[in-house]
């Protein structure tokens, strides 16, 4: 398939991270297939997560459409080029519409990308499932694919600053398969579905090979890990004070 905009955006994806000087960890590349459709569920630590969990796929040759809420579409650079991906707009007040695009990609035979924690982890640890992932690949017929990222939210995350300083690295995992025949449990799935990540997670922190540079640089690890990051509770909190608050603007605009 031709991608007249997907192709030069990962060929300069990859001069950015050159440039970079990032130290990118692609491991369990094997497991993305090499043609057919899927569903790449990953982690979702940072603003640049879904460059690097495409990368994942690309070792196969594949491209990742992925599904982001829809005001990306809205910003007048990332809106062209994300129609030009084909990635998948998502208006989280009326979810059926895409769901159904994301179907069609994947009946089609591409792979869907999905962030089934829906929104940036602040504490970095993977938070509970929505469970469009595993509906997607039921009723796609599909393969679910779990994708870890780490690394990716020292470059740009919420509620930090922008740090492009060189030398960084990024991990990228991509795990085995998981199948999700025809009237499975969904919640069960999203259980297994978590629990695989979880463990992916914690092999993916432990064979990261940089460490904090100082007392003042451990806000990118879990607070389980003696880092100063939000533990899981308090990120919780914090999320639903952000969804009060944006609702409450948005009812003041109306």
């Amino acid at each position: 398939m031709v991608e007249p905009v997907y192709a030069p955006v990962v060929i300069t994806a990859k001069a950015l991270f050159k440039g970079l000087g990032l130290h990118i960890d692609l491991s369990g590349t094997e497991h993305i297939p090499r043609s057919g459709g899927a569903v790449l569920a990953s982690n979702h630590i940072g603003y640049m997560d879904f460059i690097f969990a495409g990368l994942g796929a690309n070792p196969a040759g594949r491209y990742v459409r992925f599904m982001a809420k829809d005001s990306i579409w809205k910003n007048p650079v990332a809106g062209p080029l994300m129609r030009g991906m084909k990635h998948i707009p998502v208006d989280r007040t009326a979810g059926a519409e895409s769901f159904r695009i994301a179907l069609d990609h994947i009946k089609n035979g591409e792979i869907v990308g999905i962030f089934p924690e829906a929104t940036i982890s602040r504490s970095f640890e993977i938070k509970d499932f929505k469970s469009g992932a595993a509906r997607l690949a039921m009723d796609g017929g599909v393969p679910l694919i779990p994708t870890v990222l780490w690394g990716t939210h020292r470059i740009m995350t919420k509620g930090r600053p922008r740090d492009f300083s060189r030398g960084k690295a990024v991990s990228v995992s991509v795990g085995a398969p998981i199948d999700v025949p025809p009237g499975s449990d969904l919640d069960a799935v999203g259980e297994h579905l978590h629990e695989v990540m979880r463990g992916m997670l914690d092999d993916a922190i432990a064979r990261y090979p940089q460490k904090p540079s100082g007392p003042d640089d451990t806000w990118w690890l879990p607070a389980r890990l003696g880092g100063t990051a939000p533990t899981l509770p308090e990120a919780t909190r914090a999320d639903r004070l952000e969804a009060l608050e944006r609702a409450r603007r948005k009812s003041d605009t109306a």
